[in-house]
């Protein structure tokens, strides 16, 4: 019988499929689950809505969990490790109430001729049409409403991190693919950072997710909150791990504050 407490659960959000893949403690996969889908093209515009995000993961996840019973004869109620991955690039804009301001802008759309092109000559550095930092500055030139109301942008991967977590982080090279980094520093590019404010006025520190390295303190996982008040002492089994990628965690005896969850907690929980 393996282990469960020691397998590691990798989630991928791929352009035609979400996969669920378990895998025990020598790297062998033994259990899976997944959820294919397609992107829309909606105005223009490549697509996916968030409501098959959250559908997507919840139906890979019960099907994982189904493998493990028929394969195993047990429930799946913890696991060692949990790394998250999605489709880099991208652009999900989100207001200072968590609503979503546009239409998720996947890698797959090349809009941003016009941005890419001038940000390459104010960096001195290769913007290519599908990264974060092009699709907001084509929102500016194009005059767009909800850019004004802009107070964290990120993307897929930063996304699914923030709802499991409530951390609007982001491993080093999940951030490379939305604005140049400092690869001494492994942060932003500061300079490079000052010249978009002094172009647009605005200060991308304050709206894009917190540059971490492998290893780093990525978030606490925890279980869904109920209806009655929180307690003192939770029944959160999850905290953060170090490890090769930012997106793990990994259970230990309860403490901290309880604290209410997304539905894609609710989805990985029992």
């Amino acid at each position: 019988m393996t282990n469960l407490e020691k397998t590691v659960l990798g989630i991928e959000l791929g352009s035609t499929r979400i996969k669920a893949v378990l895998i025990d403690g020598k790297h062998i996969p033994i259990a899976q689950g997944d959820f294919e889908w397609e992107n829309l093209l909606v105005n223009g515009v490549w697509t996916y809505s968030m409501d098959m995000v959250h559908t997507g993961l919840q139906t890979c996840f019960a099907k994982l969990k189904a493998d493990v019973k028929a394969k195993f004869g047990a429930e799946l109620t913890t696991v060692g490790a949990i790394g998250v991955s999605a489709m880099m690039h991208g652009y999900l804009p989100f207001d200072k109430d968590g609503k979503q301001l546009a239409e998720f802008r996947t890698w797959r759309n090349t809009i941003t001729g016009e941005a890419a092109e001038e940000l390459t000559a104010l960096f001195g550095f290769n913007i290519p049409q599908r990264w974060s930092i092009a699709h907001l500055y084509q929102a500016i030139l194009n005059g767009e409403e909800h850019v004004k109301d802009i107070a964290f942008l990120t993307t897929l991967a930063g996304y699914i991190h923030w709802q499991l977590t409530g951390e609007k982080v982001m491993g080093v090279g999940e951030a490379s693919g939305m604005f140049p980094i400092d690869s001494g520093k492994l942060d932003y590019d500061e300079g490079m950072v000052q010249k978009f404010k002094a172009l647009t006025g605005m200060d991308l520190h304050a709206i894009l997710p917190k540059v971490l390295v492998a290893g780093s303190n990525g978030g606490t996982l925890t279980r869904p909150s109920s209806t009655r008040p929180e307690r003192s002492a939770p029944e959160s089994p999850w905290h953060p791990v170090r490890a090769t990628r930012v997106r793990a965690w990994r259970r230990r005896t309860p403490s901290g504050p309880a604290r209410a969850t997304s539905p894609l907690v609710r989805a990985i929980l029992p």
